[in-house]
């Protein structure tokens, strides 16, 4: 296994019931299927939040020996390679667009926490960008 690849599966698996679970509570505008999506997207949101924070701590501590951008971190911008960033930036906006199409059909409902996920989308890429990024060395002062 690669370095980095059990992030990217995470981050598949994740979209993958997310889209499944967001779907299937939207289409039932309600009841156990928008309980069950509503649950899903509170275990990606905390999930997702665990992960920027691991990986927020994760660059601080390399921050001392490199230069890490905030665009970097976040969204990959020159860290990863195309492939990654590819991957994990459009699963974030997979996951963004899906939240956004069944909370729009149902805004009224339990679906509409659907809107939580995408933070799952926002936290993966940091934690692999803190944990397998290329930045450039600190210069020495």
């Amino acid at each position: 296994m690669k370095d980095g690849d059990g992030i990217l599966r995470a981050a598949v698996g994740g979209t993958a019931v997310f889209v499944c679970g967001a779907a299937a509570a939207a289409a039932a505008g309600g009841g156990p299927l928008g309980v069950l999506g509503a649950a899903i997207a509170a275990v990606l949101f905390v999930a997702g939040c665990l992960a920027y924070l691991a990986g927020y701590a994760g660059a601080v501590q390399r921050s001392r020996r490199e230069e890490i951008p905030m665009a970097a971190l976040v969204f990959l911008a020159g860290c990863a390679p195309r492939p990654v960033q590819r991957l994990l930036i459009g699963a974030t906006v997979l996951q963004t667009v899906v939240a956004l199409g069944a909370a729009a059909l149902r805004p009224f409902t339990i679906v509409a926490f659907v809107i939580l996920a995408p933070m799952y989308g926002l936290g993966v890429p940091t934690r692999w960008s803190a944990r397998h990024g290329q930045f450039p060395e600190r210069p020495a002062r």
